[in-house]
């Protein structure tokens, strides 16, 4: 029920309770139960809108720890040299990304009223007039910055072990501050022109691109951006050989990238699920208990099946392919197949989130030996997966979107997928938002990599790369200690001796060897 639209009218409710004998009575009895109704709407309105904020802010900090997650994956993704560096740049995503994103990226994005490209009112730079100017609180803008700060998180694993810090801060606060939040102003604003959630009937082939939670406008933003940082450096030293075949650059920590894929798990129920943004809403009266929660409650379950049947078929699929079960390849096609089912998590059934799954994990493994054959270099798979599978994503959901969810998450009768009877037309128009995602973050940070480049602000040296930039870069290397106890630090002279036997006797006779 909309509580805040409940009116009481003191004059009707007179001429139900008024008596010939003493209207006058009625009249003041019916002004107080109005006056008792309204109080009553005004605390459940109020009641709804800090259950749905709590929400919301429960949500944002799910988000929000996805950054350990993506810090623990690159960590244990990288070889152990290049350790502190890439953590840096995790802890300088969210930091900066906050930054940029609070003085220009939540206008950009929300900013309203705008046109269709881009937000521009200005009292939204630096929230100066927020939240006083908008239906919406803080939390909203905490939970899309913490959307923003992971595209950027994406696209730092794709040039790790190579890149100079200074281009980190420049292109992250350019991602985070502009080229994002236009993305997501598109597809998110109820005034973006390919937005599902328009306000008025001026929608994409009459439907508005479904992207619930961002397949493209964060997966494939953060992917594509990544692919032309790496495209620009050129793969590391040593990752092909003369003959160009490829040579595998292990991570250094198998541990940390399972700690952090199921940190990242954890953090996409905030990720999809939240994305509704409030739960006290209803949708049938005719079925009891059933409202927005059902629907939370269903896209968490689709966003499990399709990940878990990633990891499944990329488990039994490697094995196949190279002979072996690999922890590191079962945990990217987890995230693969999470990264795919972002875009239709709320307005599929539970069953096409296991197809969803199954073909983002062989996604993953063909853009994978594509990328060795073009000898493209990316040492968390970033752009392949969070690029090619929220791709894939995106083309999943217009195939396989049900007419009701469609119709409740969205409200209004409107295109559907085309497997389930929808036509053709949502599915057009989840192909026309890959085509402007790859071209608008291709035109813009396509340049910015390349001016760096040219300005010798990309790419370290090869010594230092050689070297590893903990130790040439932030002073050292993330597992150096130094203890006065440990002997190994001692002089050779003072160090005690290993005791080895002399013979192969059961009683050796022990000699001592320094």
């Amino acid at each position: 029920m909309d509580t805040a639209t409940t009116t009481c009218s003191a004059v009707d409710l007179a001429a139900l309770l008024s008596s010939s004998s003493n209207s006058t009575s009625s009249l003041a009895a019916a002004t107080f139960l109005c006056s008792q109704i309204s109080n009553i709407s005004n605390k459940l309105s109020d009641t709804t809108f800090a259950v749905d904020n709590t929400y919301l802010l429960f949500s944002a900090y799910l988000v929000f720890a996805m950054q350990l997650g993506f810090a623990m994956l690159c960590a244990g993704s990288v070889r152990a040299k290049n350790t502190m560096n890439i953590m840096l740049t995790n802890v300088l995503d969210a930091a900066a990304g906050a930054i940029s994103y609070y003085l220009f990226g939540f206008a950009f994005a929300f900013g309203t009223p705008s046109n269709g490209f881009i937000g521009r009112h200005h009292s939204f730079f630096a929230l100066s007039s927020y939240p006083e100017r908008s239906g919406s609180d803080f939390s909203f803008f905490l939970y899309q910055w913490a959307f923003a700060i992971a595209a950027a998180g994406i696209t730092s694993g794709s040039i790790a072990e190579r890149t100079q810090f200074v281009a980190y801060l420049i292109y992250s606060t350019f991602l985070t501050g502009f080229v994002y939040p236009t993305v997501s102003h598109w597809f998110w604003s109820s005034d973006g022109w390919a937005s599902a959630s328009r306000s008025d009937n001026n929608l994409l082939f009459g439907s508005g691109a479904i992207d619930f939670a961002g397949s493209g406008v964060v997966h494939m933003v953060g992917g594509i951006a990544g692919l032309w940082g790496a495209l620009v450096e050129g793969p590391r030293i040593g990752r092909f050989d003369r003959s160009g075949r490829s040579v595998a650059l292990r991570g250094h920590s198998a541990s940390l990238v399972v700690l952090g894929t199921f940190l990242l798990w954890f953090g996409w129920y905030g990720f999809n699920p939240g994305s509704f943004l409030t739960i006290l809403k209803g949708y049938d009266k005719s079925r009891p208990y059933y409202g927005q929660w059902s629907a939370v409650g269903r896209t968490a379950v689709t966003t499990t099946l399709s990940g878990c049947t990633a990891a499944l078929t990329t488990l039994f699929s490697k094995r196949l392919l190279a002979g072996h079960w690999n922890v590191i390849d079962v945990c990217n096609g987890l995230l693969g197949g999470f990264a795919a089912i972002t875009s239709g998590c709320a307005v599929v059934e539970p069953w096409a989130a296991i197809v969803c799954g199954f073909v983002a994990s062989w996604v993953l493994i063909g853009f994978n030996l594509l990328a060795k054959k073009l000898k493209y270099d990316d040492p968390l798979e970033a752009a392949q997966l969070h690029g090619g599978c929220g791709a894939w994503g995106l083309i999943f959901t217009g195939l396989f979107a049900s007419k009701q969810y469609v119709n409740e998450v969205y409200s209004g009768d409107r295109p559907y997928g085309l497997l389930m009877g929808g036509g053709g037309k949502l599915l057009a128009a989840q192909i026309v938002q890959i085509i402007v995602i790859v071209g608008w973050v291709t035109v813009t940070m396509g340049p910015l990599f390349y001016g760096l480049h040219k300005m010798n602000l990309l790419r370290i040296s090869a010594e230092d790369e050689m070297a590893g930039m903990d130790m040439t870069r932030h002073g050292g290397f993330a597992y150096a200690y130094n203890d006065e106890d440990d002997v190994s630090t001692k002089p050779w002279g003072h160090m005690a001796g290993r005791v080895e036997p002399t013979s192969r006797s059961s009683t050796p006779t022990p000699t001592l060897t320094v």
